[in-house]
């Protein structure tokens, strides 16, 4: 079953990337009493979301967090990967979510199966709103970036 408004994200523990490297992360604590936007990628460094996804949030970073207290970054990659990413797109407004074996993307029934390409199960292209770790705003692209843009979400919030 797949996520919905007024649903409560699950809790999980993923990672994310710390000063000294991996750090356990769980999501009801991240989510809970702020409003989070939440952007998922199937991967890091990929052209899609390097190219198009991730610079509108980038872009959009200042704007956003005036509505809201946080923006996150989810891919199926490990917190190594999610840390060089963040660098090299500029994101340190950004905090990247490490979900490496696609646990949380399962948890919320928006993990995508790219075994066909050989990149395994990896997460749908998502964005939702969440306040408070309910969900306010979901929008999942099955291909392109419309509902899941930074410019979308501004919209929503």
């Amino acid at each position: 079953m797949t996520i919905a408004v007024g649903d409560t994200l699950p809790a999980l523990t993923i990672k994310t990337n710390g000063a000294k490297g991996p750090e356990d992360l769980n999501t009801s604590d991240f989510f809970k009493g702020r409003k989070v936007v939440l952007f998922a990628v199937p991967g890091a460094f990929t052209p899609g979301c390097s190219n198009t996804h991730m610079p509108g949030f980038v872009i959009n970073a200042d704007a956003i967090l005036e509505k809201a207290d946080a923006i996150a970054c989810m891919a199926t990659n490990d917190a190594f990967v999610m840390d060089a990413w963040q660098k090299d797109q500029n994101a340190e407004h950004i905090t990247m979510l490490a979900d490496g074996n696609g646990e949380f993307a399962k948890a919320l029934g928006l993990e995508l199966d790219a075994t066909g390409g050989g990149m395994g199960i990896r997460s749908k292209r998502f964005a939702l709103i969440a306040n408070d770790g309910v969900v306010e705003y979901i929008g999942v692209d099955e291909k392109g970036v419309d509902k899941s843009s930074a410019e979308t979400v501004l919209d929503q919030l």
